[in-house]
């Protein structure tokens, strides 16, 4: 057994150590987010015994049907922010409006999460996640405004995959990206991957290719490069359906993840402010690329809570491949 174990509490103090005007709130809310995942990954791995498969019977504010462990994650996550004293506004996929937390209980920190990423692949055993986001409140009062800011002003974003094992990844300003694996011995996520860097480039790409008749040209040309190069060996396709899995799999091989707009969903599909921006601030620090194919996903305003957008993140030299392409159609 490791006698110094870097725990995830342990690193998020010591960097709390290096600026001396920190109050430690940042710090009690990552903490809370940790307990709420342990507690959603406990359910994920009962799921099957314990009945929690299936339908709730209920669509959340996208028109997505809610499984039963969407709605056990949501509540685990409102609850447990709730009450860490810390957050003033929380935006959830699951819920229409952002939740406003009581005055008494209110901090300076606005959340944006979405609890279960992937629940459509709940039943069949598939990889899925937690997303969030993490910034400060702009003024003195709070409103939904507070939630409605670029990516560039986010302090904190991370996400957790329960897989094979569980796993939280987490972007910090100051601190890089870190990776953090929950040993179910201690009950303690421990640092195993310190500063995580995506490679320049990588070998694969991921896409649904199911969709690839609703592409724009310059996505069409793009992966038929990929698949058929003037040049070199082709990239291997890799999709999992589930974004924090191929996420996770591009910054530690490198390559490309693509969600583009189609003909039935010109503005994309998945959501910005707990789907798109944690994902981008997190290859973006890991020295990484993310972009709608205009401009960088972390330089979009929301018009929204659940406003969605198109979505190109990776290796930074097969990003600007795919922009290059974007500006070779005229679509840029």
């Amino acid at each position: 057994m490791d006698t110094n174990a870097m725990t995830l509490t342990r690193f998020v103090l010591g960097e709390q150590r290096k600026h001396k005007s920190a109050s430690g709130n940042l710090t009690r809310l990552i903490t809370s987010l940790q307990t709420a995942i342990k507690a959603v990954a406990a359910a994920v791995r009962r799921a099957g015994i314990a009945n929690l498969y299936g339908i709730a019977g209920n669509t959340n504010i996208q028109g997505e049907e809610q499984k039963k462990l969407d709605v056990l994650a949501n509540d685990l996550f409102v609850n447990m922010l709730r009450s860490s004293y810390t957050t003033c506004l929380l935006v959830s996929e699951e819920d229409d409006k952002a939740i406003e937390v009581d005055l008494e209980k209110q901090g300076k920190y606005v959340v944006c999460f979405d609890p279960l990423d992937g629940s459509s692949n709940i039943d069949c055993l598939v990889s899925i996640g937690s997303i969030f986001s993490i910034y400060k409140k702009i003024g003195d009062t709070v409103s939904e405004s507070d939630a409605l800011q670029p990516g560039r002003q986010l302090v904190c974003a991370g996400y957790a995959l329960y897989g094979s094992a569980t796993m939280i990844v987490l972007g910090l300003k100051g601190s890089g990206v870190n990776g953090f694996m929950l040993d179910p011995s201690l009950g303690e996520f421990i640092l195993t991957d310190p500063d995580m860097k995506v490679k320049p480039r990588g070998k694969l790409y991921s896409i649904n290719e199911g969709y690839s008749a609703l592409w724009d040209p310059a996505v069409k040309a793009y992966v038929e490069e990929k698949k058929n190069p003037k040049v070199g060996k082709a990239y291997g396709a890799r999709y999992i359906g589930s974004m924090v899995a191929d996420v996770h799999r591009t910054l530690k091989y490198g390559g490309i993840f693509m969600y583009p707009a189609t003909k039935e969903a010109p503005n994309g599909k998945l959501r910005l402010l707990y789907e798109c921006n944690p994902m981008a601030f997190i290859m973006e620090l890991a020295g990484g690329k993310a972009s709608n194919g205009k401009i960088p996903i972390l330089d979009v305003v929301p018009s929204g809570l659940h406003c969605r957008q198109p979505i190109f993140l990776g290796s930074s030299e097969d990003v600007d491949e795919l922009l290059a392409k974007y500006k070779e159609h005229g679509s840029s």
